[in-house]
């Protein structure tokens, strides 16, 4: 599969290039255009995978769809668009094994070498992350493709970085976080604004977005016309 990154960083789509028999999974409502040599199939289980409804029920705790489009090309050279439903960038990354953690609504396709499951972060970081009780947990080999809010940009941890809740996109699993306050005490990270943050350490690759879809709402939600 041959894959092309247009109009980053601000209003990203993919083209995808498949050749006959390639296959790729894309979440609900990401295809924008294609050729006529695709198949598609819905389902809730992954490709050649197992545990349909299991699978697609913590699919949706995590913020992404009970059910997955398929993506089977019949000939070759055939092209499928897909984009996110924000405003923002796509990002590739290359699995070759490991396991890569993804927040909620942040994974957008993936080959089907690659393993889409969810994974429990626990009900305290839940509640205070302001994120979803679980997180896309993706493991095998393959391509696999993230959108964000805003520009996605990567940050080498060696030890340990601090990120506001809201601009986490992913991370490999060799880092492990804890959630903290800002500043040196609760009352002064909230009337900073800042509150609590994600706490990251060990060693590994951290990817942020730059704009926080939570922030955003609260600014727009009030200039909006009562239906």
């Amino acid at each position: 599969m041959h894959h092309q990154l247009l109009a980053q960083p601000a209003m990203s789509i993919a083209k995808l290039t498949l050749q006959a028999g390639e296959s790729v999974t894309c979440e609900v409502g990401a295809m924008i255009a294609m050729s006529s040599g695709f198949t598609v199939e819905t389902t809730s289980r992954s490709r050649g995978g197992g545990g349909g409804i299991t699978k697609g029920l913590k699919r949706m705790f995590s913020g992404e769809n009970f059910f997955l489009n398929h993506f089977t090309s019949n000939a070759p050279n055939q092209t499928l668009w897909i984009g996110p439903g924000l405003l923002g960038d796509i990002m590739h990354y290359p699995m070759t094994g490991g396991t890569l953690i993804v927040q909620g609504s942040s994974w957008l396709a993936s080959a089907i070498g690659i393993e889409i499951d969810a994974t429990w972060q626990g009900l305290g970081k839940a509640l205070f992350s302001g994120e979803g009780m679980f997180w896309v947990k993706c493991s095998g080999q393959g391509d696999l493709f993230l959108n964000s809010f805003g520009s996605i940009y990567p940050v080498d941890v060696n030890g340990e970085y601090v990120v506001d809740t809201g601009h986490i996109v992913a991370f490999e699993d060799t880092l492990n976080f804890k959630i903290g306050k800002a500043g040196s005490s609760l009352v002064g990270s909230v009337l900073g604004g800042e509150g609590l943050v994600c706490k990251f350490s060990g060693q590994g690759k951290l990817y942020c977005q730059s704009h926080n879809p939570p922030s955003f709402g609260q600014l727009l939600g009030p200039k909006l016309k009562a239906r």
